[in-house]
């Protein structure tokens, strides 16, 4: 029978929570649900939550017609494929027609009093969804210009919280997409990570998220903070098989970014699910983290449950060799505090001078002085967010001159250069499979206190191009989620998902948030 044809039904009635695609579209070819009803019941739910969540900047007007046309071409056999119909949502800091560019700053936003970069293209990431049938709903916040790795309180439209626990930090600079994926407001959604913007949100909302290869997917049309040398686009999902088919759909080469060529090949044959398995894990050897990794032990608490981890993947027949890294200059590589090491956004100037010209003719400012001209403060000026980068980099500064001129990456070259270099001789020498941490330090800071999110990964993997996915392994004390991430080779991300598909098969350990409708206490501005 036709979907279509079959009674129908409210949106009270269909229960979006923890939904997957494999459930969404056994939905449509039931006729349990249309995709305008499945479309119009997140929205219910976000109009209910939203509120005291505040996952998103703006809502797509075309959302319900997107659906409507999803419902058509399944009426008339043509379904595009997994996404076709499937309620998404994407990142702030990615281009979508119709809607603005802001990069959570207020003076490039019309509702804050600043003014609205409207893009003429979108960002091929966008496009792609488009291309797949995906009922994209909105865009989700995220702090200004992406530039915190815990929180988007920075945002001109105010903090995002955590959907599994509003007093935990939600993970940033895709929190908004954490939030809205873990709070089912949305079926999959799209992040963007520099350092640690994917992975971050996704280990703290109890996510599957997948940092990628560097020029797996395209990222021209998103705004940069490194998007010569650094910065990826990646899912966020709740299951493993969720983040693959989504990554299906992202990755590879487009001629709207021609790094993405470096892709071509290293694709896997029957898509990123093609390896899933629940027995993927056994016999794979795995390195575990250590002071050859980064000199800095993790707390007692994230050891304790690392440990537990550790006996979780032994079962699952996984062989674990000690600090691989160990007697190596793997740790001396590092550079900067906090374990954020900013080398590579010396492009930053150059590439929002390119990010602004693809916007097209018609947007408020085409040239990166043109935008300066406008606004009234200066984000590389000494009281601006980037004043530090400014006033470190003589590669930045002569950027501000000419932000026409490719600047000098040498010194960004050489260090990815002797990351990978480093890291494959001891994946050799180890004969490894990948590699498996815990994702975070320690305890998730709260969400207006001042502390870092300290990733075990940041910058490392940025600087180096490597993959990336997290998966929920276990809760700390504070309520924040404790997850695992699996690192590997470049162009690896379908082992990574395999292994973290097997983990998570065995241990079930997404926490599925409890939302509410309360408001939370926001502390006054002398004591956040």
């Amino acid at each position: 029978m036709n979907a279509l044809a079959q009674p129908v039904v409210t949106t009270a009635e269909i229960d979006v929570t923890e939904l997957t695609i494999a459930d969404v579209q056994a939905g449509f070819a039931a006729g349990t649900f249309t995709s305008e009803q499945l479309t119009a019941a997140h929205l219910a739910r976000i109009e209910k939550y939203e509120p005291y969540y505040n996952a998103f900047t703006f809502m797509s007007p075309d959302a319900l017609a997107d659906a409507r046309a999803a419902d058509a071409r399944r009426a008339n056999g043509t379904v595009i494929g997994p996404l076709d119909g499937v309620p998404v949502v994407v990142k702030e800091a990615m281009d979508m027609v119709g809607l603005p560019s802001t990069g959570g700053w207020a003076p490039l936003s019309s509702l804050a009093g600043g003014f609205d970069l409207m893009p003429g293209v979108d960002a091929p990431v966008v496009a792609r969804l488009k291309a797949a049938g995906a009922v994209i709903l909105g865009k989700t916040n995220i702090p200004a210009f992406s530039y915190d790795g815990a929180r988007a309180n920075t945002s001109w439209d105010g903090p995002t919280y955590n959907a599994v626990n509003r007093d935990i930090a939600p993970g940033a600079s895709s929190s908004g997409t954490g939030t809205a994926i873990s709070a089912s407001f949305a079926v999959v959604g799209l992040a963007e990570e520099t350092g640690g913007s994917i992975q971050n949100p996704g280990a703290a909302q109890s996510l599957i998220s997948v940092k990628p290869t560097f020029a797996l997917i395209p990222n021209t049309g998103v705004a940069p903070l490194a998007g010569s040398t650094r910065d990826v686009v990646g899912p966020h999902a709740r299951t493993v098989r969720d983040a693959a088919l989504l990554l299906d759909v992202l990755a590879g080469y487009t001629p709207a970014d021609p790094k993405t060529v470096a892709a071509i090949g290293n694709l896997p044959e029957g898509g990123y699910a093609s390896l899933l398995s629940d027995t993927a894990l056994k016999g794979k050897r795995l390195g575990l983290y250590g002071a050859g990794w980064r000199t800095k032990p993790v707390a007692e608490e994230t050891a304790k449950l690392y440990a537990s981890a550790i006996e979780e993947l032994k079962a699952r027949g996984a062989v674990l060799v000690e600090d691989p890294f160990a007697g190596t200059e793997f740790a001396s590589l590092a550079k900067g505090a906090a374990g954020f090491d900013s080398r590579g956004l010396e492009s930053i100037i150059h590439d929002f001078e390119n990010f602004l010209r693809r916007m097209g003719p018609g947007v408020a400012a085409t040239s990166f002085k043109g935008l300066a001209a406008m606004l009234p403060s200066d984000p590389f000026g000494p009281e601006g967010t980037f004043a530090k980068l400014t006033e470190g980099s003589p590669i930045v500064q002569k950027s501000l001159v000419d932000p026409t001129l490719p600047p000098d990456l040498s010194e960004f070259h050489a260090a990815r250069t002797a990351y990978l270099k480093l890291f494959n001789k001891v994946m050799a020498d180890n004969q490894l499979d990948g590699l498996v941490f815990p994702q975070s330090e320690g305890p998730l800071p709260g969400i207006f206190e001042k502390a870092e999110y300290l990733a075990t990964t940041v910058s490392e993997i940025n600087i180096a191009g490597l993959p990336g996915v997290t998966v929920p392994a276990g809760q700390y004390a504070n309520g924040a989620p404790f997850a695992l991430i699996f690192v590997g080779k470049m162009w690896s991300e379908a082992e990574l998902l395999a292994f973290a598909y097997d983990y998570e098969q065995a241990t079930h350990h997404r926490i599925v948030p409890q939302l509410v409708e309360t408001p939370y206490p926001v502390p006054a501005a002398n004591d956040a």
